[in-house]
């Protein structure tokens, strides 16, 4: 059995492969949501935030015999709880990733928290459009709310708990886009046109998270950007093709099964 840490869409693809090459799949993602598209793919899941000590019994309890790791560039805690998990529990771990990007934006500023990217925001002020999720809203709210001649715009997935935090942040509703992509270039024009963005913030999530759509659109209408990098994490076996992926499972059932 191959315990696949999943969510995304590109990490629901490879658990699909692996499972079409003969191997026992079970997924793990964090929402209700994430997980009937599993289902919905025919792919076992498991809901839930994991500790590493959780993910560790988890793989003895279900006779797991490695751990790939497919989930969101910036799930740091997610990557370093599996791999803890996997160590503790003495099964292999490798890593799927999406490739990074090479940026050259003229107006782009890196950076690599988001504590800075809503510091350098709230000194540029102007409307700022946030592309970085729900789970970091509270940064950037304590930075920008209030802060004169400024509206913060924050684009995220439309589920309750997100518009909860919204309401709990005191981000009004004319101010949250509440939507799931991926989206085009024309439709993120479109949309900073609409709220007059003079500043857009989002992150290095790779071609699957659309940011080089969100960075041409913003080129075009001149509009500053700033991109947060990956965390970085010492991964160990790290791939960001598929088929590097299914070779290395192969080879590392043979191992196991020796």
């Amino acid at each position: 059995m191959i315990l696949v840490l999943a969510g995304t869409s590109d990490a629901r693809a490879l658990a699909l492969l692996i499972q079409k090459e003969g191997f026992d799949v079970i997924t793990t993602v964090v929402t209700e949501n994430a997980a009937n598209e599993m289902r919905r793919c025919g792919l076992n899941v498991q809901v839930g935030r994991l500790t590493d000590s959780q993910i560790a019994n988890f793989i003895q309890t279900n006779n797991i015999q490695l751990v790939v790791d497919a989930s969101h560039p910036f799930a740091e805690e997610a990557s370093k709880n599996a791999i803890s998990g996997a160590k503790q529990a003495g099964v292999p771990y490798i890593r799927y990733e999406r490739e990074s990007q090479t940026f050259s934006e003229e107006k782009c500023t890196f950076v690599s928290s988001y504590e800075e990217a809503a510091q350098i925001a709230a000194e540029k002020k102007g409307v700022i459009m946030l592309t970085t999720g729900s789970k970091t809203l509270q940064i950037f709210a304590e930075k920008l709310n209030g802060v004169e001649d400024t509206r913060m715009i924050a684009r995220m997935l439309p589920r309750q708990d997100n518009m909860e935090k919204c309401e709990d942040l005191g981000i009004p509703q004319k101010n949250i886009v509440a939507i799931q992509g991926p989206f085009t270039k024309e439709f993120d024009r479109a949309l900073y046109k609409q709220f007059g963005v003079t500043l857009m913030v989002t992150k290095e999530s790779g071609k699957v998270g659309s940011v080089d759509e969100k960075l041409q659109a913003a080129r075009e209408l001149g509009i500053e950007t700033i991109i947060i990098r990956r965390p970085k994490i010492d991964y160990g076996k790290a791939f960001s093709e598929f088929s590097d992926v299914i070779h290395h499972v192969k080879e590392a059932f043979k191992v196991i099964n020796q």
